[in-house]
């Protein structure tokens, strides 16, 4: 399973994240649905890597209106998918 550093997000008029991306990366960008696929398969896991050296890691959530992409609630907006860069 390989790490995937995320480190800009592509979002829709309703600012919901369709796509990972981290320029320069073979895999980028990867769509919202192949990025689910990935983590729910075990194929690829996603991060996002903080200045520090930290990372957190990006889950996929069941919502009421289907599955989605989030950072783990920490206090912090450094790693906040919705906060990142465009892609």
């Amino acid at each position: 399973m390989a790490k995937r550093y995320v480190n800009k997000t592509g979002k829709d008029r309703d600012g919901d994240i369709t796509k990972l991306c981290n320029a320069g990366q073979s895999w980028s960008p990867r769509f919202k649905a192949d990025a689910i696929r990935d983590i729910e398969n075990g194929d690829h896991q996603y991060y996002v890597s903080w200045t520090d050296g930290q990372e957190t890691p990006i889950t996929v959530v069941n919502g009421p209106s289907g599955k989605y992409l989030r950072t783990r609630r920490d206090g912090s907006t450094k790693n906040n998918l919705d906060d990142l860069l465009d892609c």
